[in-house]
């Protein structure tokens, strides 16, 4: 189940508000949280209702939000497939998903694997590590900017002014910049010397991105690319450690790795409320007088909590991805195969290499840094005896 702050956080809304909550992102700045599965479900399928243009929001329109937010390097305007409605999200769209679908899958988790493998030789002397900093973060580093194109030096830098950007704290608007100057100079050098990798492909698809689109698309997966995988692999491994029915589930076969995946999906999503729509006319939706500019929050950790989404007899959600974690209908997430299979092996990994791996700390002194958008693990710290490391580790 979720955590109990948040579970008692939307059932209280939910009684007091019903499918749609009013709720204040910032001082001043007030948006509506959508926590119903059947509503948003609704709100991402109807783009002529619900754009996906932040240039429609009210607030921002009439100067509530200044340019420098630490709001605004998630909920700004770029051009890029999150920010685009009808024709031209259909044209960006398909251009990202063919430069995902030319990632070859076997190579992919061959090289998630040696990686991984990498890192648990690194630290397996020690008998304990934080898999936060010294795993959960550092492979899909590694992996997501190795697919972009990027070099190890570049790629950290890139992570670094991503994990900022994210915070929403003040220096958001800095993280940005810096994120986006560091793409901005691979656009360049890929533009002169083409690779197999995504950069490379969506500047020579035949779409006809601009720089610019390609540079903010890069953006948009570099964010979420590596936040998704980091807070999916940290979330499957911390209830690994602390629900030792779920563990045994997994370790005797009685649930696949899939299964345990998107259990930890419906309960724990990467991303717990995703901005945004923007209503294009005064609508009436899930009981609230939605105004024209309103901002529209996909609560997908509330919706997947949903009475209405899940089973009568209360027992979890086993072999069912209607989930709303990577989204649905025409915006739902293209890169949501390659993050399982990088998920996947990450976890798969350290498990088997670390098999008498245990949590270091209580479970209620693990530490969680918030934002408007998710609730992230800041450090997961375990101990093992017995680590089984590879024969020949690989290079």
């Amino acid at each position: 189940m979720l955590d109990s702050d948040l579970t008692a956080l939307y059932e209280r809304l939910r009684r007091e508000h019903g499918p749609v909550a009013p709720v204040a992102i910032a001082p001043g700045v007030e948006a509506w949280l959508v926590l119903g599965h059947r509503e948003l479900l609704q709100l991402v399928r109807d783009e002529e209702t619900f754009s996906h243009d932040p240039r429609r929001w009210r607030p921002l329109r009439e100067g509530r939000v200044a340019t420098g937010s630490p709001l605004m390097p998630f909920v700004g305007w770029r051009p890029a497939v999150l920010f685009a409605d009808g024709r031209q999200h259909r044209r960006m769209r398909g251009a990202v998903a063919d430069a995902l679908a030319r990632v070859d899958g076997h190579e992919l988790v061959r090289s998630v694997r040696a990686a991984a493998e990498r890192l648990v030789a690194s630290f397996a002397d020690r008998h304990e590590v934080d898999l936060v900093a010294g795993y959960a973060r550092v492979l899909p580093l590694e992996v997501v900017t190795r697919l972009l194109g990027l070099g190890e030096a570049e790629g950290a830098r890139v992570v670094e002014a991503v994990v900022g950007a994210a915070g929403a704290t003040a220096a958001a608007a800095e993280a940005n910049r810096l994120m986006t100057g560091i793409l901005r100079d691979l656009v360049a050098a890929k533009k002169r010397r083409p690779g197999a990798d995504v950069t490379s492909w969506l500047l020579a698809h035949p779409a006809g991105f601009t720089d610019d689109e390609v540079l903010h698309n890069l953006v948009v997966l570099a964010m979420t690319g590596h936040t998704t995988t980091l807070n999916w692999i940290t979330s499957t491994l911390r209830v690994l450690l602390t629900d030792p029915a779920f563990r045994s589930s997994l370790t005797r076969g009685h649930l696949t790795a899939d299964d345990a995946l998107d259990l930890v999906l419906w309960r724990y999503p990467p991303t717990a409320n995703i901005p945004g729509r923007y209503a294009t006319r005064d609508v009436r939706f899930g009981g609230r007088a939605i105004r024209a500019g309103d901002m529209l929050i996909m609560g997908v950790a509330g919706a997947n909590a949903d009475a209405e989404a899940l089973p009568e007899d209360g027992r979890p959600v086993v072999g069912n991805r209607s989930h709303l974690s990577f989204g649905a209908g025409p915006h739902a997430c293209p890169a949501r195969d390659p993050a399982r299979l990088i998920t996947r092996t990450a976890v798969d990994t350290v498990l088997h290499r670390l098999p008498d791996m245990e949590i270091a700390v209580p479970e209620d002194e693990l530490v969680w840094v918030a934002s408007p958008w998710t609730k992230t693990l800041a450090r997961l710290p375990v101990r093992f005896s017995a680590p089984l490391l590879s024969a020949d580790p690989p290079a």
